[in-house]
């Protein structure tokens, strides 16, 4: 006759330490997830036969939609074959540090000013003010060097999505000098 504490530890609390064991599951699910979202939209797409080239704009959704679930198929195959993931052995992460919430707030808000602000002042003074900005809260406190940077860093960022690519961004105030 087996009492309750000669069974192990693992086997008395049944699923909810075969889920604690199998927690990367979670990623395969998220990751089917967003692979069945990808296909749906990349699959219900309204595509006019004159824009379609010789590979149309629903071929590299439907690729990455794809690529997730095989990759959602095969994690999830690893996980419940016993493969386990390892913790970060970064080595300027201290786990035991708390995060730090200044940064992070600073950060979103200069990446939600620079959102707000394209479209009235232009990519290059916003991209320029999101550059410096992520410095600034980053810890970088060159005021004579940083916006001298930030601003020739978006600059560069303009002409080149702008002229070489091909692809439009607000150009602002500045529409006509650039």
């Amino acid at each position: 006759m087996t009492t309750q504490t000669d069974i192990p530890p693992a086997e008395t609390s049944g699923g909810r330490s075969w889920l604690r064991e199998h927690s990367e599951l979670g990623v395969c699910v998220m990751l089917l997830a967003l692979g069945v979202l990808v296909l749906t939209d990349a699959l219900t797409m309204d595509v006019d036969i004159t824009q379609r080239g010789p590979v149309g704009p629903k071929t590299v959704p439907v690729v990455v939609g794809v690529g997730l679930l095989v990759i959602a198929a095969l994690l999830a195959v690893d996980v419940l074959r016993g493969g386990r993931g390892h913790a970060e052995t970064g080595e300027d992460v201290d786990l035991s540090e708390p995060a730090d919430w200044r940064t992070v707030l600073l950060l979103t808000g200069v990446f939600l000013g620079a959102a707000v602000l394209i479209e009235p002042v232009g990519f290059p003074v916003a991209g320029a003010l999101l550059f410096w900005g992520a410095a600034f809260a980053l810890g970088s406190r060159r005021l004579d060097r940083d916006p001298l940077i930030a601003a020739v860093l978006s600059l560069a960022t303009y002409a080149v999505f702008n002229n070489l690519l091909g692809v439009p961004l607000p150009g602002g105030p500045l529409m006509g000098v650039l």
